[in-house]
């Protein structure tokens, strides 16, 4: 008993120490001039469970929570690395958080138009999952949209047999829309 309090304080702490990383880094990078790279806020929407749920289950698809993601300066302007983290209410209601980065492939179309394709290596928490305690994956990523506002997408693979497959939906918006 002692130690199974002990271990949900801790992945509270885990998790919310998740969250505050996320909400310092962006307050930081709000404040700040865009040197080299840029700072967007994401807005966490919207889960497509492609798999079906069991009959005594509902999934939440509205999985609303917010972060951030830093997008640094093209590489070879073909390349785009990033950081990120955010927090979002999962497909059980539970809070979960991420952090992590990866990089994307930029393919550009006329007018500011970009669609992007990559990767994502994070940790992160889940309820249901290591309860609460932190996890390493990594997941493949695509977005379309402008340099102000796009679209993210995420799949995420059935892992488990209690899991359901899943495409993931943000909208990131470019901080400088704020100024």
């Amino acid at each position: 008993m002692e130690y199974t309090v002990l271990h949900n304080r801790r992945t509270a702490v885990v998790s919310h120490l998740f969250l505050a990383i996320a909400l310092i880094l962006l307050c930081l990078g709000a404040s700040q001039p865009v040197r080299a790279g840029t700072w967007n806020i994401v807005l966490n929407g919207k889960a497509i469970h492609l798999t079906k749920a069991p009959a005594d289950v509902t999934y939440n698809e509205n999985n609303l929570g917010a972060g951030f993601q830093y997008d640094f300066d093209e590489i070879g302007g073909k390349w785009v690395p990033f950081i990120a983290a955010s927090g979002f209410k999962d497909s059980f209601k539970h809070d979960s958080y991420n952090a992590g980065g990866g990089t994307m492939r930029r393919f550009k179309f006329g007018n500011g138009w970009h669609f992007d394709a990559g990767v994502y290596a994070f940790a992160m928490t889940r309820k249901d999952y290591k309860n609460n305690s932190p996890f390493l994956g990594i997941l493949p990523v695509a977005s379309i949209g402008t340099d102000m506002i796009s679209l993210n997408m995420t799949y995420i693979p059935k892992v488990r047999p209690k899991f359901a497959e899943i495409i993931f939906l943000q909208l990131k918006i470019n901080t400088q829309l704020f100024n």
